[in-house]
């Protein structure tokens, strides 16, 4: 009897030992399981992020553009008026200039 009680614990142990080891091999596809979801996720905010940050990006750099854009102009305009005015007192001179041109070729 002595003999069987012996065989009897062994398979017990083989049994516990198997149920071990599937235990085992269970757990570590559910972790490999829980990282590859998570590093999805992880993957997943990371290219929400990008995405977020590039849209930052790009309307930070539209409103430094639009701002530089206005400035051009408003100096554009300034520099137009300028030579507005400068052309306008230039316009008396130039006339002067014709009528003292023109007695002068009416006298000659």
């Amino acid at each position: 009897m002595a003999k069987e009680k012996i065989l009897s614990e062994i398979k017990e142990a083989e049994g516990n030992a198997r149920k071990m080891v599937e235990n085992g091999a269970k757990s570590k596809q559910d972790r490999i399981n829980s990282a590859r979801a998570e590093a999805r996720e992880i993957m997943k905010q990371a290219e929400a992020d990008a995405h977020r940050s590039a849209q930052n990006a790009i309307k930070s750099a539209e409103e430094t553009i639009s701002s530089e854009k206005q400035e051009i102009i408003k100096a554009g305009l300034a520099e137009a008026e300028a030579t507005k005015v400068k052309a306008s007192s230039n316009v008396d001179n130039a006339v002067n200039m014709l009528l003292t041109e023109f007695e002068r070729a009416v006298h000659a």
